[in-house]
């Protein structure tokens, strides 16, 4: 009869698991040095410089306008997004969370529609809205923005409705019986117990925009609209400088700060409710 011995099992889950992030953080990691190379070769390392973030007067990430554009439109079109989805998002949450009908099923199997669908079918069906039914909405940003927060809401509905399952209705309810009306309670009580969630939507909704290639793709109209997943692929084999390397380095410290902020924040919330039921209790009591 052999001898169970787990930890070689455990070490050799970690080593699968180590060899996977290695294969998976390498090829980032050297496409991130390269961006510091002082000279123009995109294969081997050269002197660390600074030359295609700001330095070189012509082809730095600084000075370029064909990098920075598409910088710039990434930017606000996922800061757009966060500011519009996440508000729409959390209301429908609440509103299907509550309803209570025969139509109620088949609106929340609606609502995960986005989540299942292809992206390129999304793309698809966007751009024909956009040419052939709502002709008059502005092509370009306006396209892009409406189509991120298409498929954006179905990421914050869940999230939310996650969210408000965990809590439960009594929170509510107390405030309620302590003499809050309806928006006081929601104000006051269930908003604020939501914050995790709403925070995690915003993140969310920022790092999916952000990244998005397709459907920015399918709803953009040229160099005006071109975000910087557009950019890295259209000039990705074609560019002779790192100065491409060196914009998507910059992509992604936006995106590593977001998740380390929302780390932050996330442990944050998670110290102020650590008494949880007794500052909520608290609060409805103030309300009544």
């Amino acid at each position: 009869m052999s001898r169970h011995r787990p930890g070689r099992h455990a070490f050799g889950l970690a080593a699968i698991t180590w060899l996977y992030v290695l294969w998976s953080l390498v090829p980032v990691l050297v496409a991130i040095r390269i961006s510091f190379n002082s000279g123009k070769s995109r294969s081997t390392f050269q002197s660390p410089s600074l030359r295609w973030y700001f330095t070189d007067q012509l082809q730095s990430v600084w000075h370029d306008e064909s990098l920075r554009q598409p910088l710039r439109n990434s930017l606000k079109l996922a800061a757009f997004s966060m500011v519009l989805t996440v508000p729409i998002g959390v209301t429908m949450a609440i509103g299907l969370q509550r309803w209570r009908g025969k139509l109620s099923k088949a609106s929340n199997g609606l609502m995960l529609f986005p989540l299942v669908t292809p992206e390129i079918v999304m793309g698809v069906a966007l751009f024909l809205v956009f040419t052939q039914v709502y002709t008059g909405v502005p092509r370009g940003f306006t396209t892009q923005l409406l189509g991120h927060i298409t498929f954006s809401i179905s990421y914050v509905v869940v999230i939310v409705r996650g969210r408000l399952a965990a809590i439960g209705p009594q929170y509510e309810e107390a405030a309620r019986d302590l003499g809050a009306n309806r928006l006081q309670a929601m104000r006051l009580v269930l908003l604020p117990l939501l914050g995790p969630a709403i925070f995690a939507s915003l993140m969310v909704v920022f790092a999916g925009s952000i990244d998005d290639f397709v459907i920015s793709s399918f709803l953009s109209t040229g160099a005006a609209s071109e975000t910087v997943p557009m950019k890295i692929y259209s000039s990705g084999r074609a560019t002779a400088t790192p100065a491409l390397n060196a914009l998507a380095t910059i992509m992604l410290v936006f995106t590593l700060a977001a998740v380390v902020l929302a780390a932050l924040v996330m442990r944050r919330m998670r110290l102020r409710q650590g008494g949880g039921k007794g500052a909520h209790l608290g609060t409805m009591a103030a309300v009544g």
